[in-house]
């Protein structure tokens, strides 16, 4: 070296084998960059994981929380806090608000009162107030906290009360909230809807693990501090409850956690406590045909058994919440009266019947059940989807699904269509490709009309599974996985509305014997395939109906009784409707100042539609004009239409409606 700065370092050859010293360097290196980013010697990289799930208030909390929460688990009051996050966005806004105002419905107090919403400070709160000052929010929470032993408070408010307190020192911000108690179930539980803003107005994010975590261990922090740990016997006693319970218990979590490969457990425990637990629910399971005893003290359990389980959990729960529905209306049905409808079951047909009650299945997944009293003589539980997909009527209960309503329902089917292979197609043929101009030169006989559907239907995939892409020309992506694509957005789709409910009545059978207008007994006497009646129930009180209002024809001369039984004049149904219309349209003509104009068959109709008319014969649209007024059958392409300018000409079978934007505006068809 000429002077102290020359150096030239030469490094020697590192050996390749794992056992050298050049590898034990390289390892020291890595060991030493993996700790450095908080991992350890032969982890990944916190990068590649990176999963999100610590973003957001409350992340350190909440994996403190996860952490403490498995040493104290057997000893602290159990709590189920179900979390969820909904957009605001869209139709969102208008969901929330109908959820909001049914969940402070009647019938949800001890005293089977209506619900009264509270919160941080008051006793009683409009759910409009909240609704408007949630109007400009993205996100909103909805939680759920049922303790298993929310029997013993007197009233659920001070804990709720509590508990948000803690949430909010927690997440670091005052928060906005309303909250609800439920006690029409067998565990009273608290609604708790909480505003996705922070108290300087931010976008309120909440780290996954003190949602799905860190509120549940607070909650639980609560009630033990309100009534002491659970004591060994309490420990005890609902261990032995879960032996016979048809559900999915946690003895069999544990019995599927000890179970080898091929699912085969054997019937033994630490203690002779837990050695009587395995031994009674293997032999429970047995019974169930769920597991099949080996001898020698060994079971093999079934692969189903976890979906088997809960399913038979979903149908005690369902009978549990017919009968408490049968108890509260004093009606009387036995176990051969009671059917879980379900009508996507092969050879299923439609259920008609009376409306006895609706409620929500799935509270925190606001998904909506009725129980029909069918014209088969038997009670039907149907599953009728997601609220928000329902609609307006289905939250607030108009007459189409109030009680006491006639409906028919049946299944809907949803599935691959003609246009997604179209697409598909058009695509194939123009390089992944698909657009309007592409589907015009693919099929000469298509006309843009035609093609614009294809293009909606595109909209419709894409604003749901979100997988879908555009060109900033237009031009659809198309991939070769479209079809599949489509599949899993009809199968959301049949989730969210497993059934299409038609309203054939909001009269009851009494209102219809004598009344002079187009019921729904007259169109069913008149119909070729009549409905199926049996003498027992809703069925029998049909029955009776039927004969009451047959002698009430005849006496109006619009049936005569003969050898063959009856026969119904052909101009029966429309003499009927148009003695109502008039009727009605006089009542009505003091409301409007105007005259009521009848609208024969092809007539054209310009006027302003002003609302729908509900009667007896049928939903009717009421059209003003600048002389007078009419009155014709509504559609639902009218629902949003209101003081909107329309046309259309009156045909047998329906009006094909044009709206207007304005009177002075171009028509859109």
């Amino acid at each position: 070296m000429a002077d102290e700065n020359d150096f030239t370092p030469r490094l020697g050859r590192q050996r390749a084998g794992g056992s050298g010293k050049g590898r034990r360097y390289l390892g020291r290196v890595l060991a030493a960059a993996n700790l450095a980013r908080g991992g350890a010697i032969g982890a990944r990289s916190s990068i590649s994981n990176f999963t999100g799930n610590r973003i957001g208030r409350g992340a350190g909390v909440g994996r403190m929380l996860a952490r403490r929460g498995g040493f104290h688990a057997n000893s602290a009051r159990r709590v189920i806090v179900k979390a969820r996050i909904v957009r605001l966005t869209g139709k969102g806004a208008s969901a929330a608000a109908a959820h909001l105002r049914y969940l402070a419905r009647d019938g949800t107090t001890k005293e089977g009162e209506r619900g009264t919403l509270y919160g941080r400070d008051d006793d009683s709160m409009e759910a409009a107030e909240f609704h408007k000052r949630s109007a400009s929010d993205r996100n909103q929470f909805r939680f759920i906290v049922s303790a298993e032993d929310g029997a013993h408070y007197e009233d659920l408010k001070p804990l709720t009360r509590r508990l948000m307190q803690r949430v909010e020192e927690d997440l670091g911000t005052k928060l906005d909230w309303v909250a609800v108690n439920h006690h029409n179930t067998g565990h009273p539980h608290s609604h708790i809807v909480l505003r996705g803003v922070d108290d300087r107005g931010a976008d309120l994010i909440i780290a996954r693990d003190y949602l799905t975590t860190g509120i549940r261990e607070r909650a639980a922090e609560l009630v033990d501090l309100d009534l002491g740990p659970r004591t060994g016997r309490e420990i005890a006693a609902a261990l032995r409850l879960e032996i016979e319970q048809e559900r999915l218990t946690s003895i069999d979590r544990n019995l599927l956690r000890s179970a080898d490969a091929d699912l085969i457990v054997a019937a033994q425990g630490r203690d002779s406590f837990d050695q009587s637990l395995v031994v009674g629910r293997l032999a429970k399971l047995a019974r169930l045909g769920l597991a099949k005893p080996l001898g020698t003290g060994r079971y093999r359990l079934q692969p189903a058994l976890v979906n088997t389980l809960r399913r038979l959990g979903e149908r005690g729960d369902i009978i549990r919440t017919m009968q408490r529905e049968f108890t509260r209306q004093g009606a009387v049905r036995g176990a051969a009266d009671q059917a879980i409808c379900d009508p996507q079951a092969p050879g299923a047909g439609p259920l008609v019947g009376r409306i006895m009650a609706r409620g929500l299945a799935d509270e925190h997944a606001d998904r909506h059940y009725l129980i029909v009293d069918g014209v088969d003589g038997r009670s039907h539980y149907v599953n009728i989807g997601a609220g928000a997909v329902l609609g307006r009527g289905a939250v607030e209960g108009d007459a189409g699904l109030a009680s006491g309503a006639i409906v028919r329902i049946t299944a809907n089917a949803f599935g691959v269509r003609d246009a997604d292979r179209t697409i598909v197609a058009v695509a194939a043929a123009n390089g992944g490709r698909y657009d309007v101009d592409a589907h015009l030169r693919h099929d000469p006989s298509a006309t843009e009309t035609f093609a614009q559907t294809h293009v909606r239907r595109l909209e419709a995939i894409r604003k749901s599974v979100r997988q879908l892409e555009r060109e900033a020309s237009g031009r659809w992506i198309v991939t070769d996985n479209h079809l599949a694509k489509v599949e899993a957005y009809e199968a959301r789709r049949l989730q969210d509305r497993p059934v299409a409910i038609a309203f054939l009545s909001a009269q009851p059978l009494d209102g219809m014997i004598d009344v002079e207008a187009a019921t729904w007994i007259d169109r069913d006497l008149v119909s070729p395939a009549p409905e199926p009646v049996r003498h027992a129930g809703f069925g029998q009180e049909l029955h009776d109906a039927q004969s009451r209002r047959r002698q009430w024809l005849v006496a109006q001369g619009f049936a005569e009784e003969g050898s063959d039984g009856f026969a119904f004049r052909p101009d029966m149904i429309s003499a009927l409707q148009r003695r109502e219309l008039l009727r009605v349209a006089g009542q009505l003509s003091d409301e409007v100042q105007k005259p009521f104009q009848e609208t024969p068959d092809g007539t054209r109709i310009e006027g302003m539609y002003r609302r729908p008319v509900d009667l007896i014969s049928g939903r009717f649209a009421l059209i003003e004009r600048s002389r007078d007024f009419t009155l014709v059958p509504w559609r639902e392409v009218l629902d949003r239409q209101v003081g909107k300018s329309v046309s259309g000409i009156m045909r047998s079978d329906g009006i094909n409606w044009s709206i207007g934007r304005s009177r002075s505006g171009p028509s859109i068809s």
